[in-house]
């Protein structure tokens, strides 16, 4: 299913009911090369796609989905929209917030208990544990990522729930991988705070004083992506391993052969 691609960007449209959509095509390695356009995109679950984003989705010749939500999230939102002649792999990533039980507060919880388990910079501190863990944790579902994109696997999506943190690792660990700078990294990964592409914020109390702004305050460390946890998770890194290098090699477990073919699959030539 994979076919030749355009080496410049298409006009892409606003999908109506899947968020955080984007092809991360153009982003600059260290060595003067840049991402091909049209190989790997990124965003928000496809849960409510409709039949036109379902049908300009088909259109971009997908080999794979990859699918990082848990149990919970489908359970919440429902599987993806089935894309004809496209592999969906569910590869379930640690809950940024750490599963179901968490998620129930968020939605339900009184404002004296948001702030208890949210506030003075308790939510910030959540994401970036969370975003170490993921790296030095899920090296297994990393590397078998990685390591599918080299073989067989592009055109691909990635997605979590909302498409910055589950699936915003594993696009960062994929650019790392091929040598993307890591400003480029930093910068793909912040556009998921641009309007229109955040995660809507489910409260089952919708009144004045359940989205209050001291309420949406308190979860928007949540529900945001933040530079410092992207930092967290490249720490994490050199804390581990000591270097990027390693990160791959011994961590992820990319031959030299492997992450040529990745580049290969990848990277303008």
């Amino acid at each position: 299913m994979t076919q030749q691609t355009p080496q410049v960007p298409q006009a892409q449209p606003e999908l109506a009911e899947v968020r955080n959509f984007r092809d991360v095509g153009g982003l600059p390695t260290v060595d003067g090369r840049r991402i091909r356009y049209g190989r790997l995109y990124r965003s928000g679950h496809l849960a409510h796609a409709t039949a036109e984003d379902a049908a300009y989705l088909t259109g971009l010749g997908l080999h794979t989905v990859f699918d990082f939500r848990n149990a919970s999230d489908i359970k919440l939102e429902g599987p993806d929209v089935t894309l004809p002649g496209v592999r969906n792999v569910n590869i379930p990533l640690t809950d940024p917030a750490d599963g179901a039980e968490f998620w129930t507060m968020v939605r339900d919880g009184e404002l004296d208990q948001l702030r208890g388990a949210l506030g003075d910079g308790k939510a910030a501190a959540r994401m970036a544990q969370t975003y170490r863990e993921i790296i030095t944790t899920r090296t297994a579902d990393h590397s078998r990522v990685l390591h599918a994109l080299a073989e067989d696997s592009v055109p691909a999506l990635m997605h979590c729930a909302a498409g910055k943190d589950r699936a915003g690792l594993s696009i960062a660990v994929t650019l790392l991988a091929v040598g993307v700078e890591r400003d480029a990294i930093e910068a793909d990964y912040l556009k998921s705070n641009e309007p229109g592409r955040r995660y809507k914020i489910r409260r089952s109390d919708n009144s004045s004083a359940g989205m209050s702004p001291e309420v949406m305050e308190l979860l928007s460390p949540l529900f945001g992506a933040d530079a410092d946890y992207l930092s967290a998770a490249f720490d994490a890194i050199e804390e581990t391993w000591g270097t990027t290098e390693s990160y791959l090699s011994d961590g992820l477990k990319l031959a030299p052969a492997t992450r040529e073919r990745l580049r290969d699959r990848l990277l303008e030539d």
